[in-house]
């Protein structure tokens, strides 16, 4: 074996042929293209999560996005919270510090590659998109869920695609990769990912402290993430108390970590493509320093220690949310995707509650009757539980692309749709002359009118450009509501009840009885 010893003024670095850590020696180069040559690479996939594996979290994704044969994207730097950070790439590059910073350089490729792909989208959430991509798997035609911005599904070039499906042609001709770059005070030495990265005593990022491992790994669109490979009971820490709260009823604290551990097994596929399962924003669940966790936090989640919600042996679909605003909607109402025998429409309440309404409403008189209510319903203290907003039409003009790039004004609001809940399923937006008119359905009416807490609403026009929406809940209000938990923890519910009461039908199981990964 031939080994090189480099040191530069403030870069040590060691070279050979083999990485020395036993954790590296299954690393790969990844192919950077995929649908190259309509053909799907599969070197960015990574397996579902398996009882005995951790998670693959992306603190950070989209690295070095912005880099130029000029300019290098926004440099990466890692600070060790107490020993040397160690760095190792699979070439046989490997280096200690405190302080790591790594830069970013576009390199020529010897050879052009062409990609090229059907789009679909852009989707407001990973389900809509997740739905029309196992839609097409079942018609035999190869589609990938991506997040290059927004969710995308990919489909290779030629693909027959139902007529009804609106797509874009996409043709990229790559003639250059986007490395990392180790980056020292007199010198630069290129890497190649993905990067494997130890911190003994943890990682500072952002505003606290991670303990790793971690990896930087390529994604499906040139850039870079930084992932944190951690085990599922040391991520729920870091779950928990940003999605229900610190101070919340140990009860609610405890069916949090539940479905917090049953949304990741479930979801665990979401980011395949880029190499890792879940990222650590909105767009999954909000992961911040796990060393944060207090007491109550930790005693939550020791005692549901590996457990999680299933539905004919399998993780169930668990999402949930801040507030219902008293009514579950059913999943339909949220998102483009198949109906789930557990997530129904149903009042949040006790039987002096239901007895008030009757399922499912009809008209916006309803929906406006039962909004002008709240006293009775579970979790009817949350800040959202009842809600106004007023938009005008230079505020929708300015969130609705095709009124954005047009002269033309919006003039008129009107709800095509509803579902049994009440929640508005299409929401139509019009000129005057109705020269455009734009349809937002499901989640995409949040996406765009993002003022909106939720779809439970009805809209009254105040006057000429001017619109109030009077509506209830926070949040997509399929599922567990939050604040419905917290009330219902306080009224001497237990966890088993709580998760009986949102999600009927499902069973209780431990990470031992998930099925194998095929």
């Amino acid at each position: 074996m031939i080994s090189k010893q480099l040191v530069l003024t403030g870069l040590s670095l060691t070279l050979s042929g083999v990485l020395s850590a036993c954790k590296t020696d299954s690393l790969k180069k990844p192919n950077q293209s995929l649908l190259l040559s309509s053909q799907y690479s599969n070197e960015h996939k990574v397996q579902l999560f398996q009882a005995k594996s951790s998670l693959l979290v992306g603190l950070t994704p989209y690295l070095g996005r912005g880099t130029t044969d000029l300019r290098p994207g926004k440099e990466l730097n890692l600070r060790s919270v107490g020993r040397p950070l160690t760095l190792k790439d699979v070439s046989g590059v490997k280096h200690k510090s405190i302080d790591i910073t790594i830069t970013w350089r576009k390199v020529p490729l010897l050879k052009r590659e062409l990609i090229e792909r059907q789009v679909v989208g852009p989707f407001a959430s990973f389900e809509s998109a997740e739905r029309l991509a196992e839609r097409l798997r079942n018609k035999g035609v190869p589609a990938i869920v991506t997040h290059p911005k927004e969710w995308e599904v990919w489909v290779p070039q030629g693909a027959v695609l139902p007529k009804e499906i609106q797509f874009e042609s996409r043709t990229e001709v790559k003639t250059s990769t986007l490395v990392p770059v180790l980056k020292g005070q007199s010198g630069e030495i290129p890497l190649s990912g993905p990067l494997y990265i130890e911190a003994p005593d943890g990682l500072l990022w952002g505003n606290g402290v991670y303990l790793g491992p971690f990896w930087l790994k390529a994604d499906a669109y040139g850039s870079w993430t930084l992932v944190e490979e951690v085990p599922i009971e040391r991520y729920l820490l870091g779950v928990v108390p940003h999605e229900i709260g610190f101070s919340a009823p140990p009860v609610a604290l405890a069916t949090q970590a539940v479905l917090a551990r049953t949304w990741a097994l479930a979801n665990s596929h979401r980011f395949a493509v880029d190499g890792y399962h879940l990222c650590s924003n909105t767009q999954c669940q909000v992961y911040k320093d796990p060393q944060k966790a207090n007491p109550r936090i930790k005693s939550a989640i020791s005692n549901t220690a590996g457990k999680y919600l299933s539905f004919q042996n399998k993780p169930i679909h668990a999402v949930y949310h801040a507030s219902n605003g008293g009514v579950m909607a059913a999943v339909t109402e949220a998102w483009s995707m198949a109906p789930v025998p557990y997530l129904k429409v149903e009042f949040d309440g006790p039987k002096t509650w239901k007895q008030k309404f009757s399922l499912p409403f009809q008209d916006q008189s309803a929906v406006k009757t039962f909004l002008t209510n709240k006293d009775g319903a579970y979790g009817n203290t949350h800040r959202r539980f009842r809600w106004l907003r007023t938009l005008s039409a230079q505020d929708i003009k300015t969130a609705v692309k095709l009124f954005e790039d047009s002269n033309t004004m919006p003039y008129r609001l009107r709800v095509l749709k509803r579902g049994p809940s009440g929640r508005v399923l299409s929401l139509e937006i019009s000129s005057k002359e109705n020269q455009l008119t734009e349809v937002l359905e499901l989640d995409e009416i949040r996406r765009v009118l993002r003022n909106l807490p939720s779809t439970l609403f009805v809209v009254n026009e105040l006057k000429e450009g001017s619109w109030q929406f009077v509506g209830g809940g926070f949040g997509h209000g399929a599922g567990l509501s939050q604040a419905g938990a917290i009330d219902l923890a306080q009224r001497g519910w237990t966890v088993s009840e709580i998760l009986r009461h949102y999600y009927p039908g499902t069973i209780i199981r431990t990470l031992q009885d998930l099925p194998k990964a095929p």
